[in-house]
């Protein structure tokens, strides 16, 4: 491949984006005091035409461009659709409560969007450094996303653990790409599967690095023991910014692991696997476990992350096409979870109140039981209790797992969620047997209404219907591992 003339089309969203973060720039910096909408405005046209390019440019084959550093294929497409869609959403969820607490700004959307450039490069790498280079643009927009309350003392210094813990993490990453790089000579992920195939390569160089770029991987994945910075961060930053970094970068994460550890060192599957399994283990216990002695929803919502990043991870273990694309399946039913649950702690907050208390959820039924049956659906979903769709997540990457041979894990992660499901219930029992503590009336604006109301129904019908999100996830690997 001639690096001097790529072919760009695989790339135009890409492009399209970054064009359009200049503009949302320059448009703020124009009409930011006067009209801070137009940046909302724009951001979500930016979002929106990445979507159409995506579909526009996306084919059935396999495309690699910019000397192999770039590939273009049904899953990277199919992920990056995921992450506009779940960005936009965000977006509107976010309207009002940044507003009312001086974050509507072209910073708040720029930052965003530079964001989503990060995800969408590190779905689409085929190299070392296009992951790093993607990884690191996401990880820098949330650090500075945590930060951009100053006025906040909380935010500020969730922010630096985050920065400081990302930074080792990122250096953990790095080191053992160099490892690797070390063993096998390149950094073209299809070159260094050829080289560790062919065998002249020293294996435990090989593992080392591994071991180093899994440490890097949990820590983005917010696994355990690798999960310190996300119940502090949850707790400190604004509810906006921990929906955003609860959601779509795990699509982003997943394709992370997927280039590198599935198709770069797919070779050593029987090294990582162990790794994995691991890693699985400890952050559902840790995740159900420390969840049930939080008060603090968003607290308790993070040590809910691992456990679901644990679950997400007995996909990969299974070790082929239907344990990836049942892990690619928790993660799309995961950040529609994530989006309707945040959004409703957002719809309960106001103007000098944030709503993170578990009981700011007292006799929700009694102040809008339209609000309490969304949540009820969610916190079922979240639990994997029927018709909901997160039975099927579960059921999914169990039948993976079972699969592969590992029973013993399989029963252990029945275990774990039947633990969980207890404060997810605990929930339930707070909004429909409590007496409310205000009667403080729930006023959303007419689109952040319509939409919620999608988003809970949403995980009712594809617990009625899974069918086409399950044949979606498993045509995007199909066609694409």
């Amino acid at each position: 491949m001639n690096f001097a003339q790529p072919d760009f089309a695989p790339a135009y969203p890409e492009i399209f984006l970054l064009v359009m973060v200049c503009v949302v720039l320059l448009a703020d910096l124009a009409w930011g005091e006067k009209k801070p909408y137009v940046a909302y405005v724009l951001a979500q046209i930016a979002l929106l035409g990445c979507g159409l390019i995506t579909f526009a440019t996306s084919a059935p084959e396999v495309i690699y461009t910019f000397s192999g550093m770039f590939v273009d294929d049904a899953m990277a497409d199919i992920l990056k659709i995921m992450v506009y869609v779940t960005v936009s959403t965000v977006l509107v969820y976010s309207r009002t409560y940044i507003a009312v607490r001086g974050m509507f700004s072209g910073e708040f959307f720029s930052l965003a969007l530079f964001a989503t450039l990060g995800m969408m490069v590190m779905i689409s790498a085929s190299h070392f450094l296009t992951l790093y280079l993607g990884l690191e643009l996401l990880s820098l927009s949330l650090y500075a996303m945590v930060a951009l309350r100053r006025d906040s003392v909380e935010a500020t210094e969730a922010a630096i653990k985050f920065f400081v813990l990302g930074a080792l993490a990122s250096g953990f990453l790095l080191y053992g790409m160099s490892m690797v790089y070390g063993a096998t000579g390149t950094l073209d992920i299809t070159r260094v599967t050829e080289v560790i195939q062919s065998g002249a390569i020293n294996h435990a160089v090989l593992v080392v690095g591994l071991v180093f770029i899994v440490a890097g991987i949990s820590f983005k994945l917010s696994a355990a023991p690798f999960h310190m910075w996300a119940p502090d961060v949850y707790q400190g930053a604004p509810t906006a910014v921990v929906l955003f970094i609860g959601s779509a970068p795990k699509f982003a994460a997943f394709g992370f692991v997927m280039r590198l550890l599935v198709e770069g060192m797919g070779a050593m599957v029987a090294d990582w696997q162990g790794m994995l399994i691991i890693l699985a283990v400890m952050s559902m216990m840790v995740g159900n476990l420390a969840a049930i002695a939080q008060t603090n929803i968003k607290r308790m919502l993070a040590y809910s992350t691992i456990s679901h990043m644990g679950f997400m991870l007995l996909g990969i273990i299974g070790a082929d096409e239907n344990g990836y694309s049942s892990s690619m399946f928790y993660v799309l039913v995961y950040v529609l979870m994530t989006l309707g649950t945040f959004g409703m702690i957002m719809l309960l907050s106001r103007e000098g109140f944030e709503a993170e208390k578990l009981d700011d959820f007292k006799g929700l039924n009694r102040r809008n039981p339209w609000y309490a049956f969304i949540t009820l659906l969610l916190m079922f979903s979240m639990a994997g209790i029927p018709p909901t769709v997160g039975i099927y997540a579960k059921l999914s990457v169990l039948q993976a797992v079972i699969s592969a041979g590992y029973i013993w894990l399989a029963v252990v992660a029945v275990l774990f969620s039947l633990i969980g499901a207890f404060y997810y219930l605990r929930i339930v029992k707070l909004m429909y047997f409590d007496e409310p503590e205000t009667d403080a009336p729930i006023l959303p604006q007419s689109d952040i209404k319509l939409l919620i109301s999608a988003n809970g129904l949403a995980v009712l019908a594809f617990g009625i219907f899974p069918q086409s999100l399950m044949a979606l996830c498993a045509y995007a690997i199909h066609q694409s591992i």
